[in-house]
């Protein structure tokens, strides 16, 4: 087994761990263990929200949920010889949950507290837990469905640059003047006026071992870890399993890759917000350096070589959404949310003919291994985008008949 760089205690919140993580991107938290190009090691991970999340059937925690505290990630790991301009390879080897801990949970945000993609249809808090058995999961909570995960970090990256970090302040403190009244976090749509990005805060804020001195400086201006960025991030996407290989721009001497935010299994999109099956666990990794590469190749986010070992799904039922809102009737042009919204809505009230409730679908779309597509870009007014949900995960035939 490859030797741990990074070990967590489940008991124990990530600021009080021996060696603890940060929940925030800024290149001077320090790194916590040094590789060399060509190593492989392992590293612990607590799930996103830090524990708050219990293994029970009470919605509270998931109502009640800190959002100031995401993610929790593990690192950074500093890459000996990476400079900036390189492209760091990050193989995943292998990734799976901790022994003792093979649960993980999906949830539905209540709307007060940033909801998520179908807020306005289902505003209130729900969760489902999932028992882990191997490569496959069932739910108490979601009868009558069982299925492999494409298990994956949702959030990998390296470190920002101080020119970096100035950049994505700038540009997000700029979207969020333009509608300065919203104040609710998350993902929600018409109605719940949600907050155009989430800037640096300070509260909640865990540092690494950086020193008290400069805490308070760079909390206050440490990025958050809620969106995707050049540098990887939380780009939540389920194909970044074992046997991928991920190209990262590296902007800091040391390259210093973090991850966290584990998934069992997630649909594409992520639709209810904490709408993978998550976890804690653990990633194997093999690192190299590609010197230059970032002027090489172009780069400016990352790329990855999918894997060969993915769940092979054949059969998928398919439902489609265009750019029509549901609430008015109303035409919008070439609008790719609101028809993969409308794609999604489509798949919810079909499966509540096969007895799932709204919450119930809702909660399966999100993390069951879905495959979400812009089919249609070019044909005004309407983009076309389509859900397609692999038939073999249900005891029963859902196809019409």
């Amino acid at each position: 087994m490859p030797k741990t760089l990074f070990s967590v205690d489940l008991t124990k919140p990530m600021d009080q761990q021996d060696m603890p993580g940060h929940n925030r991107w800024h290149p001077e938290i320090p790194a916590v263990a040094s590789v060399n190009p060509g190593d492989v090691f392992r590293i612990e991970c607590k799930d996103w929200t830090d524990g708050q999340i219990k293994n029970n059937d009470d919605p509270k925690d998931i109502e009640d949920v800190n959002l100031e505290v995401v993610h929790v990630l593990s690192g950074p790991i500093w890459v000996n010889g990476a400079q900036p301009g390189d492209i760091l390879v990050v193989d995943i080897l292998d990734v799976g949950a901790l022994q003792g801990d093979e649960w993980g949970f999906t949830g539905i945000f209540a709307k007060e507290n940033g909801g998520g993609f179908l807020t306005d249809h289902y505003p209130k808090a729900a969760k489902a837990i999932w028992d882990l058995e191997g490569i496959y999961t069932s739910s108490r909570h979601i009868p009558g469905v069982r299925f492999a995960g494409i298990t994956h970090p949702g959030l990998i990256g390296c470190a920002p640059s101080q020119e970096l970090l100035n950049e994505w302040n700038r540009r997000e403190t700029e979207l969020v003047k333009t509608a300065p009244d919203r104040r609710t976090y998350g993902a929600g749509l018409s109605g719940s006026e949600p907050v155009l990005a989430a800037l640096p805060n300070p509260n909640s804020a865990i540092l690494g071992s950086l020193p008290s001195s400069e805490f308070e400086r760079v909390a206050n201006e440490a990025a958050r870890t809620v969106p995707p960025r050049e540098h990887g991030g939380n780009c939540d996407i389920k194909n970044l399993t074992k046997g991928t290989r991920i190209y990262f721009p590296v902007y800091v001497e040391g390259a210093k890759l973090s991850m966290g935010d584990i998934h069992f299994s997630q649909g594409d999109g992520e639709i209810s917000f904490c709408g993978a099956i998550e976890m804690s666990g653990y990633l194997d990794l093999h690192v190299e350096i590609i010197k230059g590469g970032m002027a090489k190749y172009g780069m400016v986010n990352p790329m990855f070589k999918t894997s060969p070992v993915e769940p092979h799904y054949t059969d998928y039922l398919v439902f489609e959404g265009i750019s029509v809102d549901e609430f008015e009737g109303k035409q919008h042009y070439m609008d790719v949310h609101i028809a993969y919204r409308r794609a999604c809505l489509n798949a919810i009230e079909y499966l509540k003919k096969f007895g799932y409730t709204g919450e119930q679908a809702y909660l399966l779309l999100s993390c069951a291994p879905v495959e979400g597509r812009i089919s249609g870009i070019v044909d005004i007014p309407n983009a076309c985008c389509t859900l397609a949900i692999p038939t073999s995960i249900f005891d029963q035939d859902i196809l019409p008949c």
